[in-house]
């Protein structure tokens, strides 16, 4: 996905474009996940044990408090250490497109550039409204008390 121009703020004035781009992927690929778990938990699925009963919004206090998400927290962390190293690379100009870890990438393999260019360009849309969906999920499930599909009334 190319850069649009669109900056009201002027965040790209303090920060490098491909800096802001990482970020933008790495937040919208998040919530693309996080929207399909948060529902998937609402809808009855069981990750783990500890949180049989538990609608997305009561899980995590409750499985803090069970020292559950200690365990998340370390591996996040570890991812995070990880990818940082890619991230400065890119950076100090390394060549490496931001987003591209490595894997994943069979699924470019026999489409024209300009196809691929609009892969990007969908993943970059999709992951903006993963992340509204997610906050928007978030915030009717806990303003509510509601589950999936989170339409509640004041």
């Amino acid at each position: 996905g190319d850069d649009i121009g669109f900056d009201p703020l002027r965040v790209s004035d303090y920060f490098p474009m491909d800096y802001l781009r990482e970020s933008e992927l790495k937040h919208g690929r998040i919530c693309m996940m996080a929207i399909v778990g948060y529902i998937t938990v609402d809808l009855g699925v069981v990750l783990h044990p500890l949180g049989a009963g538990l609608t997305s919004a009561t899980a995590h206090d409750a499985l803090v408090e069970k020292g559950v998400m200690g365990n998340a927290l370390l591996w996040i962390g570890v991812f995070e250490m990880v990818s940082w190293l890619a991230v400065s690379e890119m950076l100090q100009g390394s060549g490496r497109e931001a987003g591209d870890f490595g894997f994943g990438t069979k699924f470019l393999e026999g489409k024209s550039d300009e196809q691929i260019k609009k892969l990007k360009y969908q993943e970059i849309k999709n992951g903006r409204l993963a992340m509204m969906a997610f906050g928007g999920a978030v915030t009717q499930s806990v303003l509510y008390d509601v589950g999936f599909p989170y339409i509640g009334s004041p």
